[in-house]
């Protein structure tokens, strides 16, 4: 009877240490594949790092070009009509062409989304150039571009900013 005690025993211990091995080894294989997927992801530290920088950035070209601040860095002087009209222009695709290599780091909806809005903010201008008079002046488009821009309902600037805090918010 003792000696059926004991071997219960000892299966018992037996059993007690294979569950252990086997829930250390179950630990370390997740701990495995967490990693793995992580690297497939590009989920770590650094590539976290980098596709944030670039939605702050991002998130910066948006706001420098929205039309209100494109208006507000444009030097009115004695800027012709022309001239404002060049600068206005540049500054925005300038913004953009600094910003061009963070595509690699965000979602294409986002950089789609970015590219929309630099299009549309120079087709606004254009739009708003063309229909003034030769003689207006620089200060005229200004004068222009903040009439338009206070009529509309939301500008695309402040939808692709809420869009990329979105997309930035998934990663955190």
């Amino acid at each position: 009877m003792k000696l059926l005690q004991i071997a219960t025993n000892d299966i018992q211990a037996a059993l007690s240490f294979i569950s252990v091995i086997a829930f250390v080894w179950l630990l370390i294989e997740f701990k495995g594949m967490k990693e793995a997927m992580k690297d497939k992801l590009n989920l770590n530290d650094e590539g976290l790092k980098l596709k944030l920088q670039a939605y702050e950035r991002l998130t910066v070209f948006a706001d420098r070009t929205s039309l209100k601040n494109v208006v507000a860095r444009t030097i009115i002087g004695s800027e012709s009509l022309v001239a404002t009209h060049a600068i206005m222009v540049n500054q925005i695709r300038e913004e953009f062409d600094y910003n061009v290599s963070q595509q690699i780091y965000v979602a294409p909806e986002i950089w789609e989304a970015v590219v929309k809005l630099k299009d549309q903010n120079i087709y606004i201008i254009n739009q708003l150039y063309a229909g003034l008079p030769p003689e207006a002046s620089g200060t005229d488009l200004c004068k222009r571009i903040l009439e338009y821009n206070v009529m509309q309902t939301a500008e695309l600037s402040n939808v692709v900013m809420d869009a990329i805090q979105f997309e930035a918010k998934k990663l955190l």
